[in-house]
């Protein structure tokens, strides 16, 4: 008996191998097949929007168009390009993001270094009074006074100052410099260097990749955010992007052809907001390749521990 355990025993692990490697082979094609399936599904609106900003109005108005142009035309983006009205939008989504970003970055660094050193006094009340702005917030209205009294109504620094330090973020930066060793900046220590050059000099050349993966987190924020200037915003040349796309959706479109595009373009309505959003989108797609390396290293680093 003990003989034919001893044969039988190879057999069997090879069979449970074999099994084991079957399962594992249907499980990746399976997943590969999900993930295929669910890019896909991400992707098709896009190439929609796009055939139809490159379809005549016939082919739109018809429903021709799915996943490529009929009756191929540029005319559509050259006159978004040089509609007034969208450049100026387009102009300040990009004033706000770039510095609404910068100062968001900086203002939630300078948090977030302080609040990583264990020697800091009261450092789990000030880490508990963020907290706490995660879950209660002063309301719609007593913003919007606050914004009124400080004369900030209709300005630009309204769609960025009341939302410089998003704590999320802020927390992420926090454990990425706690993950850093205390030599560093005890050997600065000892050279007389101080907190802050510690901070600018060692800590920040170091932490290139949360950085650049907050930065990406607050330029989406600001470029897509389009509930505060619908909120504060009333002049009609200080509407960033978003809110003029959010208008571009909800007019009429016979009323807005009739006004807004000129007769001898063959283009519908439905074509125009396509190349819009086409437009909108581009920046981001164009800033994330540079990011993306970045990316899991510093939203893994920067989170992992607590």
């Amino acid at each position: 008996m003990q003989v034919n355990q001893t044969v039988k025993s190879p057999v069997a692990k090879a069979a449970s191998a074999i099994r084991t490697s079957l399962s594992e082979k249907v499980f990746t094609v399976l997943n590969y097949m999900f993930f295929i399936l669910l890019g896909l599904s991400t992707i098709f609106p896009f190439i929609n929007l796009i055939a139809k900003s490159l379809s005549s109005e016939a082919a739109v108005v018809s429903g021709m168009v799915s996943l490529y142009p009929i009756d191929f035309q540029i005319g559509t983006y050259q006159y978004v390009a040089s509609n007034a009205m969208f450049l100026n939008a387009f102009t300040i989504s990009i004033t706000v993001t770039l510095i609404g970003s910068l100062l968001s970055l900086f203002m939630t660094t300078l948090a977030a270094y302080p609040l990583s050193k264990p020697r800091l006094r009261g450092r789990k009340f000030f880490i508990l009074l963020y907290l706490f702005t995660m879950l209660f917030s002063g309301g719609l209205i007593p913003t919007y006074l606050l914004m009124h009294t400080l004369h900030l109504i209709d300005k630009l620094p309204v769609l960025f100052l009341p939302y410089m330090i998003n704590v999320y973020n802020m927390l992420i930066i926090k454990n990425y410099f706690e993950g850093m060793p205390d030599s560093l900046e005890e050997s600065a220590k000892i050279d007389g260097a101080s907190n802050m050059t510690i901070l600018w000099r060692i800590i920040l050349p170091l932490s290139l990749p949360v950085l650049a993966t907050i930065g990406l987190f607050y330029a989406v924020t600001y470029w897509n955010d389009y509930f505060t200037s619908l909120i504060y915003i009333n002049s009609a040349n200080m509407k960033p992007l978003q809110l003029y796309l959010k208008e571009l959706f909800v007019s009429s479109t016979d009323a807005f052809l009739r006004t807004n595009v000129d007769a001898s373009l063959n283009v519908s309505p439905q074509s125009i907001q396509a190349a819009s959003i086409i437009l909108a989108t581009l920046p981001i797609v164009i800033v994330y390749p540079f990011l993306q390396k970045y990316f899991v290293k510093g939203v893994l680093v920067g989170s992992v521990k607590g």
